[in-house]
């Protein structure tokens, strides 16, 4: 698809008509682009709508087509934050804008930037959301489909109207990348676990380092034992398909010569990379078993995050780290009950290998702390849980640093990728102590999943002891007690209620793509 900001708009791109008050209508830059008779009909049809919401492509007298959409203005009557913050409404237009023209097999379409502004979000942040929720919508993952003679029906070129600064072209510019980046996340995610291996992922890092410009090495198995990665081991010993470890590594700051401690630490993305998940030998229902080549989908946001980094050319060093395994149920399998040493020397109890996630991101998250990161970030698919906790509408966030905890939150609501926080309370630690190890790696109890989940690989990033100094910003979610935290900032992302799509979200099938989108705002900006 081509995104292109512009004043002139071509008579060939149907017009979007997105008013969020009927009144506004004389005043639309478009109307100028019609005839009278169609201008008319236009305003016509407004006054004929009702008061309620509503998105219509409309065949106008001369028989060209716009499409008009009709959303409402908060009132201000009400406290409700969502109504404060209209910017969700404004990313589920554009998806639905765009897909309606894809419905309708629309190839050009061109929207009025001024028509999406709202309060507390600029032009640039506009435009960019623009055209990253244009690309998103406009994505469906056909590689395994026969296509029809007339082809794929998808939107060709969108034009933005407005003025054409330098600023608001790159924020087009990046948008775009950003988009990009998350389908093509989205595309491996969708990809089926028979495709899609540790060794194939790890092939397609290498690929997206080698086109956007960040290092990747991958560590094979004899190597991940030499470690001492025993929760990678573990989990992959069932598979005949054998583990990789990716390390991406886009650093530059460092290579620009930049000294010092601030410029040199980087930020140290860790992404959850089980291509199929059948539970191992606590073998999954058939029910939903079949989506399991998307429990990836944490290793693919790390990827293509900082592949999106890369091509923006951001000045952030970015660490990408993703153990990649494949859980299957044979006769080499890891059992429950099973004791797993791992690289910090700390021991799991295995008492349910259907939760293996947590158990490669703990040699994962050991690991991190070799690069002295200024934060670690890791995403994940990692429980059912969250997802009956929050439905499928948000991902879960815990942290250690409540002031990036707010900052990721924010990201997510400025990008359409939301999150909520759960607690990360040291007395949570009793639910999951082993009895013949150190960490169990399921809870005593069937409640709190997502939090215990959290909790486990809370243990995996502390310093050693445990008593680390208290990240910056004294964190006021962090503990019922007053205990010291790690000394390295850390947040989890359990995007698992967002590994696919629903269909309120205005998006195709499949892979939803989930965390990109924020962590990218959140790398840019802070």
């Amino acid at each position: 698809m081509k995104i292109e900001l512009t004043q002139k708009i071509k008579s060939s791109s149907v017009p979007v008509f997105f008013l969020k008050n009927k009144a506004k209508l004389d005043k639309h830059d478009f109307l100028k682009l019609l005839s009278n008779e169609n201008a008319s009909y236009v305003k016509h049809f407004l006054e004929k709508s009702g008061d309620d919401e509503f998105l219509k492509t409309v065949l106008l007298p001369s028989g060209i087509k716009a499409i008009i959409a009709f959303s409402k203005e908060s009132n201000g009557s009400t406290n409700s934050p969502r109504e404060k913050h209209p910017l969700r409404k404004i990313i589920i237009s554009i998806r639905r804008i765009v897909s309606l023209a894809r419905r309708e097999k629309i190839k050009e379409i061109a929207m009025n930037l001024d028509d999406f502004l709202v309060a507390g979000s600029s032009e640039e942040e506009i435009a960019e959301l623009i055209a990253m929720q244009s690309e998103l919508a406009n994505f469906e993952f056909n590689n395994y489909k026969t296509a029809p003679k007339g082809g794929w029906n998808s939107v060709e070129r969108v034009f933005i109207a407005g003025k054409e600064t330098s600023f608001l072209k790159k924020a087009v510019a990046e948008g775009k990348i950003i988009g990009e980046e998350i389908n093509k996340a989205r595309a491996l995610s969708n990809t089926p676990g028979g495709d899609m291996t540790p060794a194939k992922l790890a092939e397609e890092a290498i690929k997206s380092g080698r086109e956007t410009g960040f290092k990747v090495k991958v560590l094979k198995e004899a190597e991940i034992k030499k470690l001492n990665m025993g929760g990678v081991i573990g989990v992959s010993k069932g598979s005949a398909e054998r583990p990789r470890f990716i390390i991406m590594e886009y650093l530059p700051r460092r290579q620009a010569g930049l000294k010092g401690k601030k410029e040199e630490k980087p930020v140290v993305l860790v992404g959850k990379g089980v291509t199929f998940d059948t539970g191992g030998l606590n073998l999954k229902p058939s029910s939903y078993i079949y989506e399991m080549h998307m429990d990836m989908s944490g290793g693919a946001a790390v990827i293509h995050t900082i592949a999106a980094l890369a091509r923006m050319k951001v000045k952030r060093n970015i660490i990408g780290l993703v153990p990649a395994v494949e859980n299957m149920p044979s006769g080499s399998s890891y059992h429950p009950g099973d004791l797993l040493k791992t690289m910090n020397g700390k021991t799991i109890e295995v008492l349910d290998t259907d939760a293996e996630g947590r158990v490669i991101l703990a040699d994962a998250l050991e690991y991190s702390k070799k690069y002295n990161p200024e934060l670690v970030v890791d995403i994940a698919t990692l429980t059912g849980a969250a997802a009956a906790a929050l439905g499928q509408r948000a991902s879960a966030i815990f942290s250690t640093d409540s002031d990036i905890e707010d900052k990721l939150i924010n990201s997510g609501e400025k990008t359409g990728d939301y999150l909520w926080p759960l607690p990360l309370w040291e007395e949570y630690e009793e639910e999951i102590k082993g009895t013949f190890g150190d960490w169990a790696n399921v809870g005593k109890t069937r409640y709190g999943g997502a939090i215990t989940g959290a909790v486990f690989l809370w243990q995996f990033i502390k310093t050693a002891n445990g008593e680390g100094q208290m990240a910056k910003g004294k964190n006021k979610r962090l503990a019922i007690s007053d205990k010291p935290s790690a000394d390295i900032p850390w947040v989890h992302l359990d995007i698992a209620p967002r590994m696919t799509s629903i269909e309120g979200d205005s998006l195709a099938k499949g892979a939803a793509g989930a965390s990109i989108g924020l962590l990218v705002h959140f790398l840019k900006k802070e």
